[in-house]
């Protein structure tokens, strides 16, 4: 089976929740059970992938049939879709408006990744960085004159320099085609320590209330007063798929070819919809491929 990476950049905030809520917030976003890190689940994307293939003559082939009818017809589709988890989180900054925040242990999950898809080049994961400071590029706009960086409610020594090949990694990656994107990129980048990042990610992120108005009364209706968690804008995702042969009875399809249709289909920067609320506003992504990274 051939494997790809996948990155997500949301354009608007995203909410892909879990449907039940176990604190405060009554709409949680999905998290993974053992990190507690913020995820796309895979059947999500493959939900909105297989929508954006509709009246398309090889959604069957890449997704599997929408209804089996007997078993000759029965088939598994051609791509599998992995979760896309949390690598990039942004984070209002006292200077330089924001940054996109990430740390050694989630840089060293997607290099395992973007190894087994075969990607080389990736620059070296530091194997950790000191609480309290943060690793940014060269050209940072994120340091204060005294030194300092200051995230929310963190308040941290600047590394200046530390940061710059994956700050560059980064740029080039999800910004292949936006020059003016790519250059400002590098000074917005941090590199946290794996428990600052960690306090960013359950306190950093969206949390929105809802209402619903009675008709008659023009105020809030009893009991329709809500709270939602969002990732908020800008965040980045990324995955792995899965491609493989095609499943479909006398209809041979190689890897290649898959992997061919399935771009074709969904082009590196596609705009697509992800999760609840898109009515108002919710979980507007670009879906980047790897190879339109390359």
């Amino acid at each position: 089976m051939k494997t790809e990476l996948f990155h997500l950049h949301a354009l608007s905030a995203l909410h892909v929740g879990t449907g039940q809520a176990v604190g405060t917030v009554d709409l949680p976003i999905a998290r993974a059970k053992a990190t507690n890190l913020p995820l796309v689940p895979g059947s999500a994307l493959k939900g909105v992938l297989r929508d954006e293939f509709a009246g398309n003559a090889d959604q069957a082939l890449l997704f599997g049939p929408e209804r089996i009818n007997d078993a000759d017809s029965a088939h598994a589709g051609a791509v599998a879709f992995g979760d896309a988890h949390l690598l990039l989180l942004p984070v209002r900054s006292l200077a330089g408006v924001m940054a996109w925040a990430t740390c050694p242990f989630v840089l060293g999950r997607y290099a395992a990744d973007a190894r087994r898809a075969g990607k080389a080049g990736l620059p070296p994961v530091p194997p950790t960085v000191r609480p309290g400071t943060v690793a940014v590029a060269t050209s940072s706009e994120l340091i204060l004159h005294s030194g300092k960086v200051v995230f929310d409610d963190l308040d941290l020594d600047a590394d200046t320099g530390a940061a710059d090949a994956w700050a560059q990694h980064f740029a080039t990656a999800l910004f292949a085609d936006d020059a003016d994107s790519a250059n400002q990129f590098p000074a917005h980048f941090a590199l946290l320590s794996d428990a600052d990042f960690g306090f960013l990610t359950d306190t950093g992120t969206e949390i929105r209330a809802r209402i619903r108005i009675n008709d008659e009364t023009g105020t809030v209706a009893k009991g329709a007063l809500w709270w939602e968690e969002n990732l908020p804008a800008e965040s980045v995702l990324w995955g792995v798929l899965g491609i493989g042969p095609g499943r479909v009875r006398n209809a041979p399809c190689s890897e290649a070819q898959t992997a061919d249709k399935l771009r074709a289909g969904v082009g590196h920067g596609k705009l697509l919809q992800i999760g609840g609320k898109a009515t108002v506003g919710r979980g507007l992504v670009r879906f980047l491929t790897a190879g339109g990274a390359r």
